[in-house]
């Protein structure tokens, strides 16, 4: 066997090592990476819009959000942002409670 095969089938490993196990580690942090991310650009945007707009315009404010996102460059499924929307409200409106009693 040459040096040659033996090279060629080291390096033929190391790309199925790097394909099967680092590729889809990348992609998974970068993904936890750009979810936190977004998370925190949809509580900005929820904090401004309660800020903005009178408590009764919720599609007001709900479009804000939306345009404050792809302002950011996420172009996200709606339900994603409705989830996160809504959490970002929730948990605002719990802060504010206890920030009054």
């Amino acid at each position: 066997m040459e040096i040659t095969e033996i090279i060629t089938a080291i390096i033929a490993l190391l790309a199925a090592i790097i394909t099967a196990v680092v590729v889809p580690w990348l992609k998974k942090k970068a993904s936890a990476l750009d979810t936190a991310e977004l998370l925190a650009w949809v509580d900005l945007a929820v904090a401004a819009a309660e800020q903005l707009y009178e408590s009764t315009a919720g599609a007001a404010k709900k479009d804000y959000v939306l345009d404050v996102l792809e302002a950011q460059g996420y172009y996200v499924d709606t339900a994603e942002v409705d989830a996160a929307v809504e959490a970002a409200v929730l948990a605002l409106h719990h802060a504010l409670e206890e920030d009054a009693a």
